[in-house]
């Protein structure tokens, strides 16, 4: 890859900055889980990044606590574009265990190097749909070999949330490959609920003729059909949604054990934009 010269300001705009204790948990549980090989890898040390991580560094504090029991010797370094921020995540900063920096979308780290895993959420939320490309190519480019970006939305309390695992291409673009929905299943009606949280990239996308909107409408027929499952609790009723679904020809990835936790990925190119 080929170094891009530091650019003089920070790319990107402020954030409204919102953020909340555990409003993450269900992305960090599943990075713990699904980038764990990843993270195990030979680069060392790994370092992950918190982009965009809002008012309060607790989200950088938790994803270092919950990545350390898959690495301990993980680095977490905390990335916003507010001075003011950074200068709060400074205060409780833990180097080179948990970091802060000033940046955007170029991810500066402290003393250089790339990073392993990017995780981005609730960033591209205010952008607008066409600079989502831009945005993933830049945080793309930035990554170490084999790195992840992890970009995605989630409600203020995390209750809902969905999320992009996109990787380096081996023509160096972005390469996306699942798209995961996750939701506290105690009191879920209809698991379409979530589509108000879908990504940028896909949240205009929820309409006829595109295959999220597709995704939604089965899923919603899906949970309607096992309402009898009800009685035995909203994990038996999602697991049965997720068979019933991939029965049907949707590429649902993993297995109950994911399932019952409620999170449910399918393959990107079922989801994948259909039209420009």
């Amino acid at each position: 890859m080929t170094p891009r010269p530091a650019p003089r300001r920070p790319v990107g705009t402020i954030t409204r900055g919102t953020t909340n204790p555990n409003r993450l948990r269900r992305v960090d549980r599943w990075m713990a889980w699904a980038l764990r090989e990843v993270l195990r890898g030979p680069v060392y040390p790994p370092v992950v990044v918190d982009l965009g991580y809002g008012a309060s560094p607790v989200t950088v504090l938790e994803l270092a606590a919950r990545l350390s029991g898959v690495r301990p010797d993980v680095r977490v370094v905390g990335v916003e574009i507010d001075p003011e921020r950074v200068a709060r995540g400074r205060a409780v900063a833990d180097p080179p265990r948990v970091d802060f920096a000033l940046g955007g979308f170029e991810v500066p780290l402290p003393g250089g190097g790339d990073p392993l895993v990017v995780r981005a959420f609730n960033v591209l939320r205010q952008y607008a749909e066409e600079d989502t490309a831009e945005a993933w190519r830049q945080v793309v480019d930035r990554l170490a070999p084999g790195g992840v970006l992890v970009e995605g939305t989630c409600d203020e309390v995390g209750r809902l949330a969905t999320w992009v695992d996109v990787r380096r291409g081996a023509d160096g673009a972005p390469a996306p490959r699942s798209l995961t929905l996750a939701w506290r299943l105690a009191g879920l009606e209809r698991p379409s609920v979530v589509a108000e949280r879908l990504p940028k990239v896909l949240i205009h996308r929820n309409v006829p003729g595109e295959g999220v909107h597709a995704l939604m409408q089965a899923l919603d027929a899906a949970w309607a059909r096992h309402a009898p499952l009800a009685g035995w609790g909203a994990r038996q009723r999602l697991v049965a949604c997720a068979h019933d679904l991939r029965a049907d020809g949707w590429p649902v990835l993993h297995g109950p054990s994911r399932w019952r936790l409620g999170e449910l990925g399918v393959e990107w190119a079922a989801v994948a934009p259909q039209r420009a």
